[in-house]
């Protein structure tokens, strides 16, 4: 039997659609997964040159959304960020920084790479901890069905430094990281809520 061509054409296009929808469907999600403009906290980059060295920093952006962000929990508050606890440095995935030539960071010596960067909140001074692990989900990992496995091992950290706070006058809605100048390199500024740490690193010689 023949088939009219306007009928082939139609059970053609019809037998398609299911597969074409389903696989769509997966991109779509990734999409919106990665998509920063679609994340409650969207990822940004911090980047600057000492000479010919490039560091960059890529990380996550939350906002205070009316929540307490830094405190100590013996007080009986409930704090997004309590000091005294190791905290991803942002939202989402670990923050990672990138750095094409060794550089001093609070005067130790860090060698060219991508690390993760993690740090210990308190009320001033903050632990910057330096980790050889890359794409961690906070200080973990998540597997199947969202179930998270802790691998954060500070034992094999490459470089703790202690740097102290500063209390601002306006709180900074939305966490930021920047890299501001200053007379031996650059400050790593980190600001958020009523807090700001500044993390120097310096050019050292290759």
């Amino acid at each position: 039997m023949t088939i009219p061509f306007r009928r082939l054409v139609r059970f053609t296009v019809t037998a398609a659609l299911p597969a074409l929808i389903l696989s769509a469907a997966p991109a779509a999600a990734q999409d919106a997964d990665l998509d920063p403009s679609r994340r409650p906290s969207p990822v940004d980059i911090a980047r600057t040159f000492l000479g010919d060295t490039y560091v960059k920093v890529t990380y996550s952006r939350p906002y205070m959304r009316g929540r307490a962000i830094f405190g100590d929990p013996a007080d009986g508050e409930t704090y997004l960020v309590p000091f005294g606890q190791v905290w991803r440095t942002g939202a989402n995935e670990a923050t990672e920084i990138t750095i094409t030539g060794p550089v001093q960071v609070a005067g130790q010596r860090l060698e060219t790479g991508t690390y993760s960067i993690f740090t210990v909140p308190g009320e001033e001074s903050w632990e910057v901890r330096v980790h050889p692990e890359l794409g961690m989900d906070g200080t973990g990992r998540l597997g199947p069905g969202l179930t998270f496995t802790e691998t954060y091992d500070p034992a094999i950290d490459v470089l703790v430094a202690e740097v102290p706070t500063t209390t601002l006058d306006e709180p900074v809605e939305q966490f930021t990281i920047v890299f501001e100048d200053a007379d031996d390199g650059t400050h790593m500024v980190l600001r958020w809520e009523t807090m700001e740490v500044r993390v120097p690193i310096t050019a050292a010689a290759g």
